[in-house]
């Protein structure tokens, strides 16, 4: 049957309308580069949450020691690696930055070239709400003592659970997001990939970390920098990105039984350095380190020449 023309019209509207709003297309609102860093993020001189065998110092003391510096399209955060350090005093000099802006449904991707290695290390990019647990958390890149791969996890508060079984290339280690349940593990995913993390990932000049949040999932994908699958838009910082062409991202987080609108907040981006502490300190003996983690982060400043971060850039897509 013929149908009148308003109502064909009215139809490829909708069409048209659906394909909008299914297309995973974001446009960039932040790009951060270089000495850009110093004004998208502040410094957070407070004493570790996670216990660690660290100082974090202010953004004057930070500069001043070298401890973040930009050059061109590079910005370099690394811990204090010449000061032996007394056992009564504080821990390793090292940097905590928090972003300004703070993001929801948004595309975040990270360029690193280099990431701290080394016995007693616990790096970390991830975002936070300020009220947390309850605003939650999405740590994207984390690991310790060289122990790769990388490990995704959230951080919930309770009512929060994961389905077993999700189309991702990830492995995952526990389906309870909620800290209090989990001793404050949450629900992490492990890479396949062993150039996600540590030397590895040092070696092969880095890559990409992507995350992808919404209102019903969030995904993290990582493409290492000699991939050849590195999507054009990823690996040239495109002014839009469309992650429908990303593939089966490393970790997917849907909303199958976690309320999103009750369990995650407005978050800001965290990229820390810490020593031992709640995670590197409780492992570090059975991951083949020597003496204890206290010991060898004072006594051993110089085992910490690689204990920095290598950022190319930051880009953010709303």
């Amino acid at each position: 049957m013929q149908r009148p023309a308003f109502a064909v019209a009215h139809c490829l509207t909708l069409l048209l309308f659906a394909q909008k709003v299914l297309s995973a297309t974001y446009t960039i609102s932040d790009s951060i580069v270089g000495s850009g860093f110093d004004s998208a993020f502040s410094y957070q001189a407070i004493s570790d949450p996670t216990n660690g065998r660290v100082n974090y110092v202010d953004e004057a003391t930070a500069q001043a020691d070298n401890l973040t510096y930009a050059s061109g399209n590079t910005f370099i955060l690394r811990a204090d690696d010449t000061t032996t350090l007394s056992s009564s005093g504080p821990g390793r000099n090292s940097v905590r930055l928090q972003s300004n802006n703070q993001y929801t449904t948004h595309v975040a991707v990270f360029d690193i070239r280099h990431m701290p290695q080394g016995c007693g290390t616990w790096p970390a990019v991830w975002e936070v709400g300020a009220n947390w647990p309850d605003e939650g958390e999405t740590d994207i890149l984390e690991g310790v003592n060289d122990q790769g791969p990388d490990q995704i996890t959230l951080h919930t508060s309770s009512g929060c659970t994961m389905p077993s079984s999700r189309s991702m290339t990830g492995t995952s280690l526990g389906t309870d997001c909620s800290t209090a349940d989990t001793n404050n593990a949450g629900c992490g995913v492990q890479s396949t990939d062993g150039s996600s993390y540590g030397p590895t990932f040092n070696n092969d000049g880095g890559g990409w970390y992507a995350m992808e949040r919404t209102s019903t999932f969030i995904k993290v994908w990582f493409w290492s920098r000699n991939s050849g699958s590195v999507p054009s838009d990823v690996e040239n910082g495109a002014s839009s990105v469309n992650t429908d062409n990303w593939g089966t991202p490393t970790a997917y987080f849907p909303d199958t039984d976690c309320d999103f609108s009750s369990h995650f907040g407005p978050h800001n981006i965290i990229i820390n350095l810490t020593f031992c502490g709640d995670w590197a300190g409780a492992v570090y003996s059975s991951d083949g380190c020597p003496g204890t983690c206290t010991d060898y982060v004072d006594d051993n400043p110089s085992a910490f020449a690689n204990a920095y971060f290598d950022f190319a850039s930051i880009r953010i897509y709303e």
